[in-house]
């Protein structure tokens, strides 16, 4: 979901979300409704003759269309998204947290048959996968869905009728998301996403659960929603087709090298008789494997990455983001924090330090939107704004032991 992230538009190369939260109602037959903004209903007259053109039946079309009203605050979350400018270091805190990691650890126990499964069938590594899931949705905690997720039906509808650049774009995935009910893959009180559109545990616009996602549990349908069979199975054939991901190798590891050091692909054995070594003293379990070295900051950590991690980054184009993918299911499965840290960096906060951080805030006036530990664009907010009122520089949003420091002592 990463409603905790700032993310590309949705038409991204068909797979990036949003972090866009907006408020929004599906409005039930027996409901009172208000008025339709101007336009909008001759809008959906329109419309109803193209979805019909595109296979959607009256009674789906009824079912989730003939009541909805748009809704329009998507368009004021598209104008004021917080922005916040990241380091690398608070970039991978604030995923692999501790609370990530902590119920990574516990879907994983859960789901231990599935991701075995799934290694079996695809050859997908479980940390990838689980690490994935968590950043995405929050391993599909219902209790996210509800408090931070929001219908699509009604942005969608918004975005399909006013917004000027892409209407076709938005009317599409529109007819997409009423293709995927017409087909009981789910309804439209389920139907909740972080973005207009983009929803489930793999955070998926509707074109993507239509063109990649299969029926993984054998139930006869795709689920976006629920048991996380359908999400997780599409989710490691995605990685396998068109990330070309190596059964049986491990995305990389940190090592120490010399700044400055060889560059391109070679083998690991190759990187080690030129004096790249694992940071944890191991030896390189596959050393005929081929890998690139990476140091993303002079005087931090550096990596070896194979194939499988660049096989996340075709889920989402940031090398971030794959770092903070791939150390995450490491984590998950036991594995240390980086062994040479981040210039600057700080470490990161444990749980209750993160639930203390956000009762202070809250206390304090600044809504961080709960205080279950999880850090969201509400609580990235709520830093940004005390940071800014205490003359805490920089004001980044970033929550960290010197936001901490600074509440404990009355702001």
């Amino acid at each position: 979901m990463e409603q905790l992230d700032s993310r590309q538009m949705p038409s991204r190369r068909a797979l990036l979300k949003a972090g866009l939260a907006a408020s929004a109602v599906l409005v039930t037959p027996g409901a009172a409704l208000a008025a339709a903004p101007p336009g909008f209903d001759q809008w959906r007259d329109s419309f109803r003759a193209r979805a019909m053109a595109k296979g959607i039946t009256e009674q789906t079309w009824t079912r989730v269309m003939g009541r909805i009203e748009p809704d329009m605050s998507v368009f004021r979350q598209m104008r004021n998204q917080p922005e916040f400018h990241e380091q690398i270091w608070q970039y991978i805190n604030r995923r692999v947290s501790d609370w990530r990691i902590i119920n990574g650890r516990e879907a994983l126990k859960k789901n231990d048959a599935l991701f075995g499964r799934i290694e079996r069938d695809f050859g997908v590594e479980r940390g990838t996968l689980l690490a994935l899931w968590g950043v995405e949705s929050a391993y599909g905690d219902p209790l996210v869905q509800q408090n931070h997720m929001t219908p699509v039906f009604p942005s969608l509808a918004a975005l399909a009728w006013n917004e000027p650049r892409r209407k076709a774009y938005w009317e599409t995935e529109l007819i997409n998301a009423l293709k995927i009910v017409q087909r009981g893959w789910s309804t439209p009180e389920e139907m909740r996403g972080s973005w207009a559109g983009a929803m489930g545990h793999s955070q998926w616009m509707p074109e993507v659960w239509l063109n990649v996602g299969f029926d993984y549990d054998g139930d006869g349908k795709v689920s976006p929603f629920g048991r996380p069979d359908d999400a997780l199975g599409s989710t490691a054939k995605y990685l396998l087709n068109r990330g070309k991901y190596h059964r049986g190798e491990h995305w990389g590891y940190e090592v120490r090298a010399a700044s400055g050091g060889a560059s391109g692909s070679r083998t690991y054995a190759a990187w080690a008789s030129a004096g790249v070594t694992r940071t944890d003293g191991q030896p390189f379990p596959q050393p005929n494997a081929s890998a690139q070295l990476w140091i993303p900051t002079a005087g931090g950590p550096a990596f070896l990455l194979g194939p499988n991690f660049y096989s996340v980054k075709s889920y989402n184009p940031s090398m971030n983001y794959a770092l903070a993918i791939c150390h995450l299911g490491d984590r998950c499965l036991g594995a240390p924090p980086f062994i040479q840290p981040f210039p600057g960096s700080e470490r990161i906060l444990t749980l209750a330090e993160v639930q203390e951080m956000q009762t202070r805030l809250t206390k304090a006036g600044f809504d961080t939107g709960g205080t279950d530990g999880r850090v969201g664009n509400d609580t990235m907010k709520a830093v940004k704004d005390f940071q800014t009122k205490a003359g805490l520089l920089p004001a980044d949003g970033y929550g960290g032991l010197k936001v901490l420091a600074r509440l404990r002592q009355g702001g």
